[in-house]
């Protein structure tokens, strides 16, 4: 078998169902399996795996096990060369497999590659590459140095900017949302150390694999949908959660030092006098554009909103233009994947991200319409 991609689940039934049917199409023409690890879910998760995707592996965790763990079990019954550990709030091109498996043979050292990552809204996610965060680089991290000078690579190594997103190559850090590597090498490193705190996991093993002599890779030539939401508010939390993780990580691979707590406790009362865990308010659109052959999607949605819907039953390249001028109504784009191919959608979103909209997708086969604002955004989903 080539490829085993393990999605770790907990409480994100209908983005889970997305996930799954963007899978199942990025696997057509590759040996490969799915396997889903449970985290005792409270909602009906497991149920709509079992009815749904009865080819899945489902694997019921009768506690939350955490992520280390989770995926750890399900790297254990893989059965594939090659393992992706996906999120279950992404959404996969129809391409990404094949692409990303080319591209890890083509590589003489390879260790884990990364995916270019978009949020809900289209837009790219630096977090898709980063850098190995010494104290310096953690510390501009939780300051928001990086962010300030985003093209700077003394203040924003943490997101590798020597390399460009559109470009491919070489990076030291990638997130866990996707990382595709040899489960044998994933196995003899360990996997993910059940020890981590949070938001190191991923940072830890990208670092053990680069110890090892292997090289990690970031590949632009295939996006995904990182929808991200609640995991990521910039909260008090967040910033404790953070420091913790910079902490373990350091204390693990380098040595304990005085000056890094201090570096950490600096930069989060930086971060404080910023203000950047200031809220994102919700959009509320005025107005659907509706991308879909189904003039019964179209009605469902204007009962269901009350709002103006556009249905266009095809989509031809510059539909959308700009629509950020002032007193422009709020449009939200809803595209339809039994008419578009996720991977136009995705493309679709990426060269519209600044342009105004918001975007929400309806899986074919699904009676809901799911997506969220920006990295930020919790996510909604509509039922039909």
């Amino acid at each position: 078998m080539q490829l085993s991609v393990i999605i770790l689940n907990y409480n994100v039934r209908y983005f889970l169902e997305q996930c799954l049917r963007s899978v199942q199409k990025a696997l057509q023409g590759i040996d490969g399996e799915i396997i889903v690890v449970d985290n005792n879910s409270a909602d009906d998760s497991c149920a709509m795996v079992r009815e749904n995707f009865p080819g899945v592996t489902l694997i019921e965790n009768n506690y939350n096990a955490g992520f280390p763990k989770g995926n750890n079990i399900g790297v254990q019954a893989a059965k594939g060369k090659y393992i992706c550990i996906l999120n279950p709030d992404t959404v996969i091109a129809e391409d990404t497999f094949a692409k990303v498996m080319e591209f890890a043979g083509q590589q003489q050292t390879p260790g884990i590659t990364g995916i270019k990552m978009i949020d809900g809204g289209g837009h790219f996610l630096p977090e898709s590459k980063r850098g190995v965060p010494t104290p310096w680089v953690a510390f501009t991290k939780i300051a928001g140095l990086g962010k300030m000078f985003s093209q700077s690579q003394f203040f924003n190594k943490y997101y590798a900017c020597h390399l460009k997103k559109n470009n491919s190559g070489k990076v030291d850090i990638l997130a866990g949302a996707f990382m595709f590597m040899e489960r044998d090498l994933y196995l003899s490193v360990g996997g993910f150390d059940e020890g981590c705190f949070m938001y190191s996991d991923d940072i830890d093993l990208s670092y053990t694999v680069l110890k090892e002599g292997r090289d990690n890779y970031y590949f632009s030539g295939s996006s995904i949908i990182h929808y991200k939401g609640e995991s990521t508010v910039r909260d008090g939390e967040y910033m404790s959660r953070f420091r913790q993780a910079m902490q373990f990580f350091y204390k693990k691979h380098f040595r304990s030092s005085p000056f890094f707590d201090v570096f950490m406790k600096s930069g989060a009362l930086f971060f404080a006098l910023v203000k950047k865990n200031k809220k994102v308010p919700g959009i509320v659109p005025d107005e659907y554009l509706l991308f879909s052959a189904d003039e019964m999607l179209k009605e469902k949605l204007e009962e269901i909103s009350q709002k103006k819907v556009i249905r266009l039953g095809e989509y031809r390249q510059n539909m959308l233009f700009s629509h950020k001028e002032a007193g422009s109504p709020k449009i939200e784009v809803v595209f339809d994947s039994a008419l578009l191919d996720y991977c136009d959608i995705i493309a679709i979103m990426e060269q519209h991200a600044n342009d105004g909209y918001t975007f929400k997708i309806k899986p074919g086969g699904c009676n809901y319409i799911i997506g969220s604002n920006n990295s930020n955004d919790r996510g909604e989903v509509i039922l039909l």
